[in-house]
């Protein structure tokens, strides 16, 4: 039997989704609760939902990481003449003399090998990434981080101001032949730097040695998990001492729960609107998984469901028209009083991430030789992120007491 298609796994998954709807209907158009058999029915369909969800995601991050190689492998050849350090380290002398020293270490480069190699070389002692280890990372990154998804990301090598407007002014109506007020449209100023996202992993000398082992695509994935994780926890809530600031501590207050720890269609509702209408349109919703388990059974007052799943590959899950997304990261309703349990707004016109250069790495050859029989790797990259239009992205917050 054929692989079933992502588009598939949604629909099936929708039709559990209907499923799962129905039997909740049945109980309530009946003004009682579930029984013990409608309730043990209920979570086994939610279980397949869950176990749908999870394999449409990572299937699809299959086919992001999929995608990315196969582009490396169609890229041409880069000229070694006049290239930057980025391009040296996306030519092949560079990526074969880059992948001998990950297996071997700098003392099996000779020549031409050594020469190459030190043109990658960063301030720390490590080497800039080659081109398909560096396009691994960026797409698991990404894919580990849903801020890099849906904001804007610039790549920077000092740090970077962004003008942000604080007041547009305002048109007026004026008499024929009449004066018009001159109106300034007032600028700030909002600086990006950079902080330090650093990991480190073990590799035994054994699996180094096995040349049937993707050494390049098993770094990748691990420092990209790791370090794509670490982000999206700075860029969700991160305190923007030592690390890029959240989202949820730069974005404008936008609805607050009625009631502590309970959300309905009428809150979420609210907190949609509590957007101005021309950032509302390329609007998205943050919540945290937990969350969304619960917005999934919400009505609306015409009974219509507000969150509604994807059918198609690509395509987000929807809340109130606009797509939602996941992250752990986001405080839940039940977390405590007055915390901010929810995002909405158009992250490309209202978070910026900056990346400082690319990634480094280096080979660590004798620290764990002999306590672990394995040669060190470190990969470290820098980045700030922070909100630079606070009116474009609103908080839901819980209830005080």
């Amino acid at each position: 039997m054929a692989e079933q298609t992502i588009t598939e796994l949604k629909q099936l998954r929708a039709q559990r989704i209907k499923e799962m709807r129905e039997l909740l209907e049945i109980s309530s158009q009946e003004g009682r609760p579930m029984s013990a058999e409608e309730t043990e029915k209920y979570d086994r369909i939610e279980a397949d939902v869950d176990s749908f969800t999870a394999t449409v995601d990572r299937r699809e991050k299959q086919n992001k990481t999929e995608t990315a190689i196969n582009d490396i492998v169609s890229e041409a050849r880069v000229s070694s003449k006049a290239m930057t350090r980025s391009e040296r380290a996306g030519s092949e002398e560079y990526r074969n003399a880059f992948n001998k020293y990950m297996r071997y270490g700098s003392n099996s480069l000779v020549g031409e090998e050594a020469r190459t190699l030190t043109e990658g070389t960063d301030s720390e002692g490590g080497y800039l990434t080659e081109t398909e280890l560096s396009r691994v990372l960026v797409e698991t990154i990404a894919d580990a981080n849903i801020m890099r998804q849906l904001s804007t990301v610039v790549s920077t090598t000092s740090d970077r101001n962004i003008s942000v407007v604080d007041t547009v002014g305002a048109a007026e109506w004026v008499a024929e032949s009449g004066v018009t007020t001159p109106v300034d449209t007032v600028f700030s100023q909002v600086s990006l730097g950079a902080y330090k996202a650093a990991s480190l992993i073990l590799v035994s000398e054994e699996l180094l040695q096995d040349s049937v082992f993707n050494l390049t695509q098993f770094i990748g994935s691990i420092f990209g998990r790791r370090i794509g994780e670490l982000e999206e926890e700075a860029m969700i809530k991160g305190s923007g001492s030592g690390q890029p600031t959240g989202a949820v501590n730069g974005a404008s207050s936008g609805h607050q729960l009625a009631t502590i720890n309970t959300l309905t269609s009428g809150d979420l509702l609210d907190f949609q609107y509590s957007l101005k209408r021309q950032y509302r349109r390329n609007g998205s919703f943050i919540f945290n998984d937990a969350t969304i388990k619960d917005i999934r059974k919400l009505q609306d007052a015409n009974d219509a469901y507000i969150w509604q799943p994807s059918i198609r590959d690509g395509e987000p899950d929807r809340l109130l028209g606009n797509p939602i997304y996941s992250s752990y990261d986001m405080a839940v309703p039940s977390d405590d009083p007055s915390s901010k349990c929810g995002l909405f707004g158009d992250f490309r016109q209202s978070y910026y991430i900056a990346d400082r250069g690319g990634t480094s790495f280096q080979r660590l050859n004798e620290l764990y030789a002999v306590s672990a029989g394995a040669v060190g790797f470190r990969s470290y990259r820098r980045v700030d992120a922070k909100v630079v239009l606070p009116e474009a992205m609103k908080l839901l917050i819980n209830a005080a007491s």
